[in-house]
Formats: structure tokens, sequence, C-alpha cells
């Protein structure tokens, strides 16, 4: 091949890479949180799940983002195993859309609607319509990076040693491996398919041995999938283990097929004189075929990735860690739902972190009441791992943002950033109250009947407050006009505890060391509240976008 061919050839890939990099990211700021809204409005029906699966993977054209969507929300807890079965199935469906729309030979309208969604971009100011654009010129540029491809090909044709070499892919096992190792280096299984068309398309390769490359690419479009589960829950990796066994299965049924009946030549006959028109409907036959078969076993499926990855035992691992942030490299943060699978991990790590300042805050009224003095090294080392998750959060919040293209995505994610920043704060004011005690039985300093009774009181509030925190309200409006209700009764609360004290130092009940502990107390108390209100205005605002 010689260096102009090269060129082109690379030339091409590049822009059906970069035109699928577009419609996703087109997509991507059109669909915004609905992915979300659709997934988790899903039901335990197969067909229903199957169904979703096959057209989000159809729009978005890989079916490597749908399923690394789906890792990101099993392990966020917003589907179950059981429903990722089904999208599963339906994303290898919807992949298969790629090589028909490549099929149908659309080159050369390809400038057209290139510089449609390019008009759309540069003359129309509105925003909707801009993402329309760029999902548009995406699709021009991904055909017309096909075409350059097939030009760059053709010549290959005659080279009897390519030819050759591509010959012997007629071997099962090559083939298959070759497939493989290929999709898994690009991680696109639409690329690689295309490229495999392309190669049919200038007489470089037969269906007899594409057919074999074919299966294996179905195989390789799983290494996205493996890579986005490193860190996950054991749920999530079950997840991309249902993707592999689901691959694996059809390619050992159409390999077998392939080699005992006459299937290929079949394909072959329903479109003799278009090769990439037979990979596609290969392609497509292969994924119906085996989600019809795998559809009526899908539950097994489950409970054989249950057997593979068992549950680890209830004693977790010693050190501290984050559970839900999925690493932003492996599930593609420049994909179409990326943001939400970020969001959504986000909310659970940080609902983590208000247990622990829950508990820190709880902890610490007894401990200032000389009630639970051995508490005091497990809330200290409590908020070492609340210091712990504020940073990790807030380094993964920085690191995401970089990506949301939407303005409203960046404001859901500055709000998530204010929320880790005021638990810390909380868990902090609790270590302040906890710590007072070394100073309390230093000094052999004591409180009167009235002051303890105030103390349990505050402690109560603050436990109803946490409650109110930690709720997953149906009514956010009136949710926060709860939580604004319970920090306005922990200011009046702290204005007559006040009070109350000076009365008792009036009256001699108080001491002055006793008086500046308590004094700090209340303070320490109604910044509690503070952040607590904090954090609710900032629930407010995301549920507000995100509606």
């Amino acid at each position: 091949m010689s260096f102009t061919y090269l060129m082109g050839l690379l030339g091409g890939l590049a822009l059906f890479l970069y035109g699928m990099q577009m419609m996703s990211t087109g997509l991507e700021a059109a669909a915004g949180n609905k992915m979300k809204v659709i997934l988790e409005k899903l039901t335990a029906n197969r067909f229903i799940g199957v169904l979703v699966g096959a057209l989000i993977t159809a729009v978005i054209q890989s079916s490597s983002a749908t399923t690394v969507m789906v890792v990101g929300f099993v392990n966020s807890g917003m589907m179950t195993l059981s429903q990722a079965v089904w999208i599963i199935m339906g994303a290898n469906i919807g992949t298969t859309i790629t090589g028909q729309l490549i099929a149908l030979d659309v080159g050369e309208i390809a400038p057209l609607i290139a510089f449609l969604g390019v008009a759309a971009i540069v003359f129309v100011k509105n925003e909707k319509v801009h993402h329309i654009g760029e999902i548009l010129a995406g699709l021009g540029v991904l055909f017309i990076g096909m075409d350059m491809m097939g030009s760059a090909m053709k010549p290959l044709a005659d080279s009897e040693e390519f030819v050759g070499l591509l010959t012997k892919f007629e071997n099962p096992i090559l083939g298959i491996l070759a497939g493989t190792v290929f999709t898994a280096l690009i991680q696109s299984s639409s690329a690689s398919v295309g490229i495999l068309q392309a190669l049919a398309g200038s007489g470089v390769i037969g269906l007899n041995s594409a057919a074999f490359v074919l299966f294996g690419q179905n195989i390789g479009t799983c290494i996205t999938a493996l890579l986005a589960s490193i860190g996950t829950s054991r749920n999530a990796k079950r997840a991309t283990v249902i993707h592999i066994m689901f691959n694996v299965f059809g390619t050992i049924v159409f390999t077998i097929l392939c080699l005992v009946t006459p299937l290929i030549s079949l394909v072959q006959g329903w479109t003799p004189d278009n090769a990439p028109a037979q990979i596609a409907n290969l392609h497509t036959m292969f994924n119906i075929v085996t989600t019809l078969l795998l559809l009526p076993v899908g539950t097994w499926l489950t409970k054989i990735a249950t057997v593979i990855l068992r549950d680890k035992g209830e004693t977790e691992e010693a050190g501290l860690k984050v559970q839900y942030l999925l690493d932003i490299k492996h599930i593609h943060a420049d994909k179409l739902g990326a943001s939400v699978i970020c969001m959504e991990g986000i909310k659970k790590e940080l609902m983590r972190m208000m247990e622990m300042a829950k508990s820190n805050v709880f902890e610490a009224f007894d401990v200032f009441a000389n009630k639970g003095a051995e508490k005091y090294p497990a809330i200290e080392k409590r908020e070492e791992y609340v210091d712990f998750l504020n940073k990790e959060i807030s380094t993964y919040i920085t690191n995401a943002i970089s990506y949301e293209s939407t303005n409203s995505g960046s404001q859901i994610f500055n709000s998530l950033f204010s929320i880790t920043s005021n638990i810390e704060r909380i868990s902090d004011h609790a270590m302040n109250i906890a710590g007072y005690s070394n100073m309390i039985g230093e000094r052999k300093i004591t409180f009167s009947k009235q002051a303890n009774d105030e103390l349990t009181e505050m402690k109560k509030v603050c436990s109803s407050l946490f409650e109110l925190l930690l709720e997953k309200p149906e009514d956010v409006i009136e949710w926060h006009e709860k939580v604004a209700c319970m920090e306005q009764k922990i200011d009046d609360m702290t204005i007559q505890y006040r009070e109350n004290m000076y009365e008792r130092i009036q009256g001699g009940s108080c001491t002055d060391e006793g008086s500046i502990l308590f004094s700090e107390l209340l303070t320490d108390f109604e910044r509690i509240g503070d952040h607590a209100l904090n954090i609710s205005n900032d629930m407010l605002k995301i549920a507000m976008i995100e509606k």
C-alpha cells in the first residue's frame, strides 16, 4: 500500500471516529438527564428492557456506551441486575443500526448532511438547533470518512499478499481472534464493523472470512464495559460478565451454524451485489437471534454471573475508599450518559458521607455530656473518613465537570460540590463538640440539670434534622420547607439557651469555664443547622434542574 492510500485510510478512519464523537456530544447535550429518567422508569418487563436498550443504542450508535451506562447505573443502585440483562441484550441489537446505515450507501449525500449540520451550528442561534446540527454534522462526517476508507482500500484488492492474509480468517479461530483484538484496541464495534464493511465493499475480503471477524468484533466490544467495571460494586461487575456471556454464546452458536449450514451463502443471496449489506445483515441476525435464544433464560444469566462473581464476606476491606465513584477514564466521560453516571455515583457517596456526619454529631453530644467518652476515638476515625471523602469527591467533581457540555449539568455539579463541603463542615463541628470533653475532664467542669436537659434537646433536634436530610422526598419543595423550619428552630433554641446560660451565670449555678464551653457548643449547634440548610438549598436546586 502506497503512502497516499495509507494517509487516505487513516484520514477516513479519523473522520469516521470524529463523526461518531460529534453525534455523541450532540446527543449528550440534547438528551441531558433524560437518559436517567428513561432507565429509572423501567419495569422488570424483559421486552420493554430489550426495546429500550435497542432504541437508546440505535440513537447513540454505540453498544459500548449503553453498556457502560448500565454498569454505572447498576453500581449506583439506579437499576437492578435483572433489568440490566434486558438492556444489554437490546444494546447488542441497537448497535447494528450503524452497519445498516453504512450499507445504504448514502455517501453521495453525506456532504449535504454535513453541510446542513454545520449550517445549523453556524447560522442559527438556538441552542437546541445547535445540538441537532451537531448530530447531523457528525452523521455526515461519519459517512464521508467511510467513503475515504473505501477508496483507500480498493487498491488492496490487487495485493495478493494482503488478500492472502485476510483469506486466513476463514479459519474461525483466527478470524474471531482478529476481530476481538482489533475491536478491543479501538473500543468501538461500530467503527470496527464499519472498517470491515469498507474492506468488503472494496472487494478485499469476502463474507466467508468476514463472518468470523464479525463474531470476534462482538466479543471485543465488551472491553469498554470491562474497563468501566474496575473498582465498581459486585453487581456492576456482574453486568459486565453478562455482556461477555451474551456475545461469547452468540459467537459459539453462529460459528457452528456457519460451519455446518449454508448460512453464509443464504446471507450472500439476499444482497449478492452489496458486500457491506451482507455484513450488516449477518451482524443484525447475530444479535437478534442471540437475544431470542437467551431471552427466555435471561434470569439464569443473572444467576450464572452471581455464581462466577460470588459475594464477598460481610467484613469490608480495611482502609479509606470510595464505593460509588467510577473512574472517569474508564467510563469515557465524553460519552452519552456519562455525566448522569458521575452524578448518581457522587450522590450515593454523599449519602455515605452524610451518614458518617450524622453519627459523629449524635455521638458528640454524648461525649460532651460525659456519657460516652469511649466513643471519642470512633468519632475521630469517622472524621478522618469524612475528610477523605470530601477530598475524593471534590477532586472527582472537578474532573467530571470539565466534560460537562450543558449549563444545567454544570450547575448540578456545582451544587454537589457545595454539598460535600457543607457535610464536611458539619462533621468538623461535631468534632469540636466532642473535643470540648477533654477540657471538661481536665478541669472537672460540671453542668446544671437545666444545661444537661438542653443538651438532650439539642441532640434530639439534630437527630430529626439528619433524618430529614437523608430522606428521599416525593415533594422536594415541601421537604425543603421542613428543613428550613428545623434550621429556624435551631436558631431560636440557640438564642433561648444562651439567655438561659446568662441567667445561670447571674444565679451562680454556672462557672466561667463552663459558660465558655457551653457558649462554644451553642455556636457549633447553630452552625450545624446553617450547613444543613445550605445542603437542602443545593438539593432543591438539583431537583428543580432535573425536573
